[in-house]
């Protein structure tokens, strides 16, 4: 193989390689949703956590124009959920969301998937939210704090 012919072939193999794994990287991304909001809390489908394979999500993103931050709900393997207010309580910067942890974008800080602190400098936990399931419909508390 001569030279030209095999950078040729490399460059051809990367592109490949890297717009596959684009690819693939979609088909694990946030998935968005808008509840409805009411006096006491929000309402948000269940079916918001159902993939097109019938597999479940395990989280889902809410946003809502009359809320300052979103919502971060995971399902947990018994089926039961937490809510967690997307804001970093180091200095109040909207978290990132990846897998089973949120992080702040500015500072660093790491949460678990029930708003506890893995990484400083955040000095306390998230703000959650109770959740009941009411059919086929979650209900967020936004009242109170779990």
């Amino acid at each position: 193989m001569q030279r030209r012919e095999f950078i040729r072939s490399s460059c051809i193999a990367c592109l490949g390689l890297s717009v596959g794994a684009s690819v693939l990287a979609g088909c694990t991304g946030t998935r968005y949703a808008h509840g409805t909001l009411n006096n006491n809390g929000m309402l948000i489908d269940i079916a918001e956590f159902e993939t097109r394979n019938k597999g479940k999500r395990p989280y889902v993103v809410v946003r809502h124009d009359d809320l300052s931050y979103p919502i971060c709900i995971y399902r947990h393997e018994d089926d039961t959920y937490t809510a967690l207010l997307m804001r970093c309580t180091h200095q109040g910067v909207e978290l990132q969301v990846s897998g089973d942890q949120l992080t702040c974008p500015a500072h660093g800080s790491e949460f678990d998937n029930r708003g506890q602190v893995m990484q400083a400098p955040a000095p306390e936990p998230l703000r959650t939210f109770p959740v009941s399931v009411t059919g086929t419909q979650l209900f967020i508390d936004l009242r109170k704090q779990a």
